[in-house]
């Protein structure tokens, strides 16, 4: 007889249903092969799909896949799994710990979503913009005076700042982006400093993924960004990101970064889950 796995499909980093990004949570598949894995969140065809699983280090450990790719971290993943886990009752409110490729990380999980906190801080060189502009279609006259770098918190993510007008004009060119060799993902970001908010589209195609519609790690990531920029100062620091509009998927990431002489010391992102759909599936 066919195996048959749970699965639950939420939508994160939104308060409202058909908003945000999709996340497929398929439970109980502890004993399947990767391949297995891969053939799931290819079918589901969304950015990620997350399988939960048993870990004797944390309260569960996370594999997450894309429908190209297994990665060692992701935020919305995060965030939504742990939310789900505790929806379900298989794990108590408050704390647990994932354990991924990118080590044991916190969820603080609340009735309405949860809270991650990122991995270690990393900080890459300054790099030249030119070719990541022409792959999404902008000029240099589109650039905000700021630096174009990769930062990370769990999954690095190169950021391209740009004038507030320009994020929504950002056009993916699949091709002219491969040729950069770019194997992490591009976040387009316009910073509002008067309300520390950001405006952001994350492409990737690295990943499988074109555009993103929510993305917790470059959200996280970015606050590491901020520090490295000087935007933001010593002590705790919220910011916001708007992320999805141009998909037809609003998403709202709420972050903080915490700065100690002059160091990043921690980063945390919040996203509200909202359930969707729930089924079974015939394991391959």
């Amino acid at each position: 007889m066919a195996r048959r796995l749970p699965y639950h499909v939420v939508d994160v980093f939104t308060d409202r249903r058909y908003a945000g990004n999709p996340l497929a949570v398929v439970l109980d598949a502890d004993e399947l092969p990767a391949a297995s894995l891969q053939a799931i969140a290819a079918e589901f065809h969304l950015s990620e799909t997350v399988f939960p699983m048993r870990s004797d280090r944390a309260s569960y450990r996370a594999r997450i896949f894309t429908p190209a790719t297994e990665l060692p971290f992701a935020g919305h993943p995060s965030v939504g799994a742990a939310h789900t886990l505790v929806r379900l009752g298989r794990l108590p409110a408050g704390l647990v710990v994932q354990e991924c490729g990118a080590g044991l990380l916190p969820i603080e999980v609340d009735a309405a979503g949860a809270t991650l906190s990122g991995a270690a801080a990393e900080v890459g060189p300054d790099v030249d913009p030119a070719p990541y502009l022409a792959a999404i279609g902008l000029a240099a006259g589109d650039l905000a005076d700021l630096p174009a770098r990769t930062t990370s918190a769990g999954l690095p993510t190169l950021f391209l700042p740009v004038r507030a007008d320009a994020v929504g004009r950002a056009r993916l060119e699949l091709a002219a982006l491969a040729a950069t060799g770019l194997a992490d993902s591009l976040a387009v970001v316009a910073w509002e400093a008067a309300t520390r908010t950001a405006h952001a589209r994350v492409f990737a195609a690295a990943h499988g993924v074109p555009e993103d519609p929510a993305t917790g790690s470059a959200a996280l990531a970015f606050g590491v960004y901020l520090a490295s920029a000087g935007m933001v100062g010593e002590g705790t620091s919220g910011y916001t990101i708007r992320q999805g509009a141009e998909l037809g998927r609003p998403s709202t990431l709420t972050g903080t970064v915490t700065i100690c002489d002059g160091g990043v010391v921690g980063v945390t992102i919040h996203g509200a889950v909202a359930p969707v759909a729930s089924g079974e599936l015939i394991a391959p």
